[in-house]
């Protein structure tokens, strides 16, 4: 098929076949809008027909469910996951699949990807495909997961090292064009953040330097006992220092020294100043201004490409109005715009609400502009219309139903609910010191069934004033309705098994739960229904507010530190496994008694190793947290040799120092947007207004974004690849 699909002349405007396929072509651009994708692929019928079927939902979850899939297998491969516990001491032997079995899953998750990579490419032509190193890279990547899984065959699946494990978070990558943004802005912040970096191992190593000159004193001086403890030498001072960046072994660091005479104390509080408060906070900022910054370029062209795709569904829905009554680029016609939107796949409430504003048009032609203005639709929230209110003819039952519709009546519940969370703290620190056995809960019993009636109560009379449907159609209802029956039945388990509450009722054990496990479930539930009191605090809601959009906006940085961590960990077994041994079976290890105190062995940190892809995760996560993680580069350093400590460093750069600043740049992006505009912050209770819609990273920065002009739009749509435009 040729590179490029012309669109027919104005003489052939009358045929049915090229007003179908005009229509078709307006519904992909339209589509790529709204997706925020580029519009440089094939237009042909047959094309279209395959570009919407692999945007589509069942075939974009099947991919998703297969790069899921083998990044899973990471859990079952030798070394297996598959045991209760990751602690050596007390670990069973592994399940070892049989040759053949992960290796048959991954084989069919390489041929998706292979017909994945082939209808990419076939889309955006080879000459796009030549050019996007992307595409590129997923065809090398493929290429090496392929000759690597052909050669673990050929060796039994004995070989030492799989190289396409650590390929595998690519395929995560590629999937994911928010992905690549925000990867491609930390590359691009890289150099600002390596100023700051630098700086940090300057700093470092002059106090290094003059700390093994200042700590050199004699035998027994608690200089001496400073030196031989944490400045023994060059490596020793550097990592002894790096810790205290991080302020993880403060105050032990200075204590030998500081005992014997308080004036060490300066060097160590100076070198904490400049470096844990000054620098690292300077890196936070820079962070956060730089990324900020170049994230505001990526939305910039997302904008773009979403204009871009408006005016090219509208200048090839502008020629099937081309004819004698309008003349060449008059516009649009509502009918055809209708026809189109009716194919468009995008969530129905939101196109149900441009259906309607392109029929309250008119018959009329629609503008450039004003085809413009109804895409900006799509950039609202969607306005929820509760249902009517019940109408009742009885004055009593129309006062009652203002009364329990009230606002006041919800403040009532919350204040109960404080209630009854309040008993339940008074009843926790009572029982502190009683063991659960000996425990009487009568006095609880009964007033969680009071508690759970009320609710009950509570739920029946809101359906009562609001109706069925207008009660549900609130997710504060929702929320409170799904506890309150579940509170119900467990309430009504617990009364069946172990009847009614009464003095010396004991936690005995009758069925699947005991009395006491039944009994904290139900105070479980209380106190998480308490969250109900969130929608009636506004500045509360500002805080929820920020953290329900970054559960939306961290699909995108939880992506990236799922690679990272997906890396780190693969590599860290390749390195370490097996490396820690349990005291004894000729084990150098120290048992617990003789180890030095604060010691991985004193410490009992088994359970964190690299013996599997879980438990590599978990130590993962605990270094990341850098508390006591001079306790992994200690143990590691003595049974995996010193150059362990550059793998925990080089984790603790990524993780630690830019990964976590990153997710606070978002924090703050997110709260402070949220923060200007906290005046017209929609009510969780699910009372929404018609306001745009910041749920998502693209649409932050809306009150910064510059639109483009109609001469950067029409001058990018001259050079689209498989098109050519007649006028």
């Amino acid at each position: 098929m040729a590179e490029s699909e012309p669109l027919l002349s104005r003489a052939r405007g009358g045929s049915a076949a090229w007003k179908d396929l005009c229509l078709e072509q307006a519904v992909v651009f339209i589509e790529d809008a709204i997706q925020y994708r580029s519009i440089n692929h094939r237009m042909d019928a047959r094309s279209m027909w395959l570009y919407r079927w692999y945007y589509s939902d069942v075939c974009q979850w099947i991919l998703s469910f297969v790069i899921f899939l083998i990044l899973s297998l990471a859990f079952i491969e030798t070394p297996s996951s598959f045991t209760s516990t990751s602690d050596a001491r007390y670990r069973a032997e592994p399940w070892h699949p049989p040759c053949g079995l992960t290796e048959s899953v991954e084989a069919l998750c390489l041929l998706v990807f292979t017909a994945d990579l082939a209808v990419k490419s076939y889309l955006v032509g080879w000459a796009q495909f030549r050019k996007s190193l992307w595409l590129l890279a997923y065809f090398m990547v493929l290429v090496l997961s392929l000759v690597d899984w052909m050669v673990s065959l050929s060796l039994l699946c004995q070989e030492p090292l799989r190289l396409r494990r650590l390929l595998r978070p690519f395929f995560l990558l590629q999937n994911s064009s928010m992905m690549k943004k925000t990867l491609k802005c930390i590359r691009w912040s890289l150099p600002e953040m390596a100023s700051v970096v630098l700086l940090l191992a300057l700093h470092l190593c002059v106090f290094t330097m003059f700390g093994m000159l200042l700590f050199t004193g004699e035998k027994d001086d608690g200089q001496d006992r400073e030196r031989l403890t944490y400045f023994r030498n060059l490596p020793e001072a550097l990592t002894s220092l790096l810790v205290l960046l991080t302020t993880a072994n403060n105050p032990d660091v200075m204590i030998p020294a500081y005992s014997k005479n308080r004036s060490y104390a300066i060097f160590f509080i100076v070198f904490t100043l400049i470096g844990s408060l000054f620098l690292m906070n300077l890196l936070t900022a820079i962070i956060y201004n730089q990324f900020r910054g170049y994230l505001l370029k990526s939305v910039q062209a997302s904008l773009f490409r979403k204009r871009l795709g408006t005016r090219a569904a509208y200048e090839v829905l502008s020629m099937t109005a081309e004819g004698q009554a309008h003349p060449q680029g008059a516009g649009v016609k509502a009918q055809d715009l209708l026809q189109a939107l009716q194919k468009v796949q995008v969530d129905s409430t939101r196109k149900q609400a441009l259906l309607e504003k392109v029929r309250a048009h008119g018959h009329g032609l629609l503008s450039a502009n004003d085809f413009q203005k109804l895409f900006n639709e799509l950039d609202k929230s969607v306005t929820r219309e509760h249902p009517p209110l019940p109408e009742y003819q009885s004055p009593f039952l129309q006062s009652a139903q203002f009364l329990f519709g009230h606002r006041y009546f919800d403040y009532l519940g919350n204040f109960i609910v404080l209630a009854n969370l309040v008993s339940i703290c008074v009843f926790l620190v009572l029982d502190a010191d009683i063991l659960p056995h000996n425990r009487d809960d009568f006095v609880l019993g009964i007033l969680n069934c009071v508690f759970i009636l009320y609710y009950l109560a509570e739920m029946l009379l809101k359906v009562f004033a609001l109706g069925p449907l207008g009660y549900l159609s609130y997710p504060s209802n929702v929320f409170d309705g799904l506890l309150t029956v579940i509170l119900l039945v467990l309430e009504i388990s617990t009364l069946a098994v172990y009847r009614f509450p009464h003095p010396g009722w004991k936690p005995e054990m009758q069925g699947l739960l005991s009395l006491w496990d039944m009994v904290r479930l139900v105070n479980m539930l209380i106190v998480f229904r308490f969250l109900r009191i969130i929608p009636s605090m506004k500045l509360m809601a500002v805080v929820a507010s920020t953290i329900l959009g970054l559960v939306k906006n961290m699909r995108a940085f939880g992506g990236i530190l799922v690679v990272v961590y997906y890396i780190f960990a693969i590599v860290g077994i390749t390195l370490f496994q097996g490396v820690i041994k349990v005291p004894g079976n000729g084990s150098l290890a120290p048992d617990n008694g003789s180890a030095p105190c604060g010691s991985y062995e004193q410490l009992e940190y088994w359970a964190n190793n690299f013996d599997d892809f879980a438990a590599a995760l978990v130590t993962l996560w605990n270094v990341m947290v850098v508390n006591n993680w001079q306790v992994f580069l200690d143990a590691y350093q003595r049974y995996a040799g010193p150059w362990s400590k550059v793998y925990f460093v080089l984790w603790w750069l990524v993780s630690s120092v830019l990964w976590v600043n990153l997710f606070l740049a978002l924090i703050l992006e997110n709260f402070l947007h949220k923060w200007d505009r906290r005046g017209n912050l929609p009510s969780l209770s699910g009372d929404l207004e018609s306001t745009h819609d910041t749920s998502t990273v693209d649409l932050l920065f809306r009150e910064v974004l510059e639109e483009p002009t109609e001469e950067e739009l029409m001058e990018k749509l001259r050079h689209h690849p498989h098109l050519q435009w007649c006028r």
